[in-house]
């Protein structure tokens, strides 16, 4: 099985949770702080894939970048809001646990668990 990525933001109470769910069970994994380091849109339009979601459903709704770029636009499709994503990654749901094949975002952060075996 591919190794675990957790798209990690640390000043997120529930980011902070899942990753502690994930030492808690004894887990390998490795952290992506998406805020810090660049997404693309290959790399983000194969997780939301894995996650078995559209883009609009991985924003953060109440965040004021997505309130000032207008995203609640029905016209803006997938790749467009994708590339919001990545001018904006505070606008990304979090956590997300990604194995390679699924992924899963962590709301609430026990909803990780559903990755491990």
């Amino acid at each position: 099985m591919p190794g675990l990525i957790l798209y990690h933001n640390p000043r997120c109470s529930k980011s902070r949770e899942a990753l502690k769910l994930l030492e808690d069970n004894n887990q390998d994994f490795s952290t992506f702080l998406y805020l810090n380091e660049n997404l693309n849109h290959v790399d983000l339009a194969s997780l939301l894939d894995r996650l078995g979601i559209s883009a609009r459903e991985l924003l953060r709704k109440n965040e004021d970048d997505y309130k000032s770029n207008n995203l609640k636009n029905i016209e803006l499709g997938n790749d467009e809001l994708i590339e919001f994503m990545i001018q904006f990654p505070k606008i990304i749901e979090r956590p997300i646990l990604d194995n390679g094949i699924k992924a899963v975002i962590g709301r609430p952060p026990e909803k990780i668990l559903e990755l491990l075996v």
